[in-house]
């Protein structure tokens, strides 16, 4: 980190505890923890362990705990780590505690399912006096808190912004690129959760490594077409947050989305497979609305949409999926 800075993480599951913990280990900047729960919080204190998300992972004697949202009236930077459907509430409740020169960043992977929002968008009409940006690629929670190396984009509307943010958030395990395309890295994310699961499914039905990276290859053309139509870059969904988060997600049993496809091509309900949070769950039936919308084919969204749903089984899905009209590539 170039300078010392107050930096806040709201959201104390896995992914916000693992930030704090990287971001306080490099002791540059001030970091602290905030969650709405005020015994986890005094736990966290105290035992400097949080078994429930990051087994085994100490956290760092610098690294403050807070259950009290005045303690984010004198952060320089805060960070958004709570699930994506969780974005706007918190936006409304911590809102009032932020000074207007902070840059806020979110953290999460997904799309607003009500309102098809992108989360920068949602943030910013709560936070109109504030910076949006987002954080986004192949990182897993447990790699980033155990100082495994590890590299991810961050986005803002002006690439100075970015460049700044990745100046003060990098560290010498935890690599940030800037990019000024914030579309194309909060898609990236986003649908990688989608594609997955459809890469799970094929695992748990049995269907093979072939199927596999059928699925990656046109599950990045698909994404691609979304995140151009909705006014990104294609080069983007090339780099970190598009191919890297979607090869790391869609091949690793850490990825929760994957391991919900895998228990959904076992057969077993997507009500019982979800089992906890799982954000390509939500994303799939508003990727789907927004490919319609914008008149973009995502024949792999679909399916693992119609899947989640009930309205097709899987081999029926992967047939439609395997005798659509043949073109070129």
């Amino acid at each position: 980190m170039s300078e010392r800075q107050k930096i806040a993480v709201i959201g104390a599951g896995a992914f916000g505890t693992a930030l704090a913990t990287v971001m306080a280990l490099d002791g540059c900047s001030d970091v602290t923890l905030i969650g709405r729960d005020l015994a986890l919080m005094a736990d966290l204190r105290d035992d400097r362990i949080h078994d429930a998300v990051l087994p085994g992972v100490p956290l760092p004697d610098n690294l403050q705990f807070s259950a009290e949202p005045d303690a984010l009236e004198q952060a320089d930077l805060v960070l958004f780590a709570m699930p994506a459907q969780a974005h706007d509430a918190a936006a409304h409740y911590y809102g009032p505690y932020l000074r207007k020169e902070v840059v806020v960043v979110t953290c999460a992977k997904g799309i607003e399912r009500s309102s098809g929002r992108m989360l920068t968008d949602v943030l910013r009409a709560s936070l109109p006096n504030n910076t949006v940006a987002v954080l986004s690629g192949p990182g897993f929670a447990a790699d980033i808190a155990r100082g495994l190396p590890t590299a991810m984009s961050i986005a803002a509307e002006d690439l100075g912004v970015a460049e700044h943010l990745a100046q003060t958030i990098s560290s010498p395990t935890f690599r940030l690129y800037a990019s000024s395309d914030r579309i194309g890295v909060q898609l990236g994310g986003a649908l990688k959760n989608v594609l997955a699961i459809a890469c799970g499914v094929v695992e748990g039905a049995g269907l093979g490594d072939s199927a596999r990276a059928a699925l990656i290859a046109r599950g990045l053309a698909e994404m691609s077409r979304l995140v151009v139509a909705l006014g990104g870059s294609a080069d983007t969904v090339r780099g970190l947050s598009g191919l890297g988060d979607l090869v790391l997600t869609a091949t690793s049993h850490q990825s929760r989305n994957l391991r919900f496809g895998i228990a959904l091509g076992e057969g077993v309900p997507a009500d019982v497979a979800a089992g906890g949070l799982v954000e390509g769950a939500h994303t799939a039936s508003v990727a789907v609305r927004l490919a319609r919308k914008n008149g973009i084919e995502m024949p792999v969204a679909e399916a693992v949409a119609a899947i989640i749903d009930g309205r097709l089984g899987v081999r029926a899905a992967m047939e439609a999926l395997m005798t659509r009209p043949i073109t070129t590539e």
